[in-house]
């Protein structure tokens, strides 16, 4: 098959990802989506990396945020990665419990694991941008098995 679109998309629905919710905070409010994307780029100094496309409502945030929130979900958080992957959800409503963490930044509770990073780029790809963010503060501790994404819907890790 030719590159395309189409072919991408085939072949990522056989990949398996975990699970994220990026969040931010902008002009007073809190942001957030669902990301499958995120990468770990370096551990000295500990970075990563995730992609939001330019059209997402998120974005404005992200784009003007110099701190954001990453979220490790569990796969007992299905519902809340489908609320924050839903266009035009009250994703921060009463259902969410979550509190301003270090930065000002929005923290989810309940997660497996977060991170408070800072923005060090955001490089154009398409009609996306890769962010890449180092790591400045964060809890590994959360308890449970991680959320996965695979063939287009949210699955639990099976041994």
């Amino acid at each position: 098959m030719p590159g395309s679109p189409e072919l991408l998309r085939s072949v990522f629905r056989r990949h398996a990802a975990g699970v994220a919710v990026i969040t931010a905070q902008s002009g007073g409010r809190p942001a957030g989506f669902t990301a499958t994307s995120l990468n770990s780029v370096s551990a000295d100094p500990p970075m990563l990396s995730f992609t939001i496309g330019t059209g997402a409502s998120s974005w404005p945030a992200v784009r003007d945020s110099d701190h954001l929130g990453v979220h490790i979900l569990g796969e007992h958080q299905q519902d809340l990665a489908g609320l924050f992957a839903r266009s035009g959800a009250d994703r921060f409503g009463p259902g969410t419990d979550w509190a301003p963490g270090p930065h000002g930044v929005p923290l989810l509770d309940g997660v497996l694991a977060w991170l408070v990073c800072r923005v060090v780029a955001r490089v154009p790809a398409g009609a996306h941008r890769v962010i890449i963010a180092e790591a400045v503060a964060g809890d590994p501790a959360g308890e449970g098995r991680p959320l996965l994404y695979h063939q287009g819907r949210f699955n639990a890790l099976r041994d």
